[in-house]
Order: structure tokens, then C-alpha cells, then sequence
């Protein structure tokens, strides 16, 4: 399965955060919009970086209550692992577990078109393995 077939069965808007944003800003866009990262978008709409739930997490032992007054991209990672998608399922699922990281944005050219999670790449995965469950049972029956 390619990213663009997950994109065809999910809702696929891009949340995204200025780097000058507060944590705090963040935090409460993640908890509404029920989701584990934002893109950080730089003054040209490119993809400056992504901040995770993750990356909040770790920096609250070192900031404690002043965390949420940081700026987006003092926490943000900057040097983001994309996909495009063209890109099979497969291939990211060992891209992600390498790199243990559980959100890829999706850059086409040099537009960001989503975001996909471990979450989708499971679920597509999940799909394609009960699919060629059923076909094993059909053709076995099938005699």
C-alpha cells in the first residue's frame, strides 16, 4: 500500500504552529484536535520542523512549570524524516521503528500534502494482512 491510498481513508488536514507560538498554544492544539504532533510552518508555509507530544514530555523536567511559556521552536525538531506519497507503507514502518519517531510528514515536491502516524501505517498494515488472510481462505476453500 502507498501513502496516498492511507490518505484516500483518513482525514488528512495539516494542523500546523508558528515557531514563535507558545508551548502552551501547542499543547492546547494537540489536546483539541485530538492528535500527537504539529508541523511548525516557517514564514513561507515550508515545513520549519514538528513538535510532539514527546518532545513537550521530555523538556518538562528541565523547564518545569516555565515550559509552557517557551516558544515552539525552542522544543520543535528541525531536521524532520519526511515521506512522499508515492512511498509504500512497508518502507515507513521500518523508517519510523529506525528512527522511533511516530509521526512523518508527507512532502510532495516541496509542498507538505499530510501527515501520516504509526497509527495509520498500522492500520493500513492491519488491512493489507486480513485482505490476504481472506484471499488464503477463499482459495484454499476454493480447493
Amino acid at each position: 500500500m502507498l501513502v496516498k491510498q492511507i490518505f484516500k481513508q483518513k482525514d488528512n488536514r495539516i494542523i500546523t504552529v508558528q515557531p514563535g507560538d507558545t508551548v502552551a498554544t501547542a499543547a492546547e492544539i494537540l489536546k483539541r484536535e485530538n492528535i500527537g504532533a504539529v508541523m511548525v510552518s516557517g514564514p513561507g508555509g515550508e515545513l520549519a520542523g514538528i513538535l510532539s507530544e514527546r518532545d513537550i514530555v521530555r523538556a518538562m523536567p528541565e523547564h518545569g512549570p516555565d515550559l509552557f511559556a517557551l516558544t515552539v521552536d525552542r522544543l520543535m525538531t528541525r531536521d524532520v524524516i519526511t515521506c512522499g506519497s508515492e512511498d509504500r507503507v512497508h518502507d515507513l514502518m521500518k523508517k519510523m521503528t529506525a528512527g522511533r519517531f511516530r509521526h512523518l510528514p508527507v512532502i510532495d515536491g516541496e509542498t507538505l500534502t499530510g501527515i501520516i502516524s504509526i497509527g495509520d501505517v498500522v492500520k493500513s498494515r492491519l488491512e493489507e494482512l486480513e485482505a490476504e488472510t481472506s484471499q488464503l481462505r477463499d482459495y484454499i476453500a476454493s480447493g
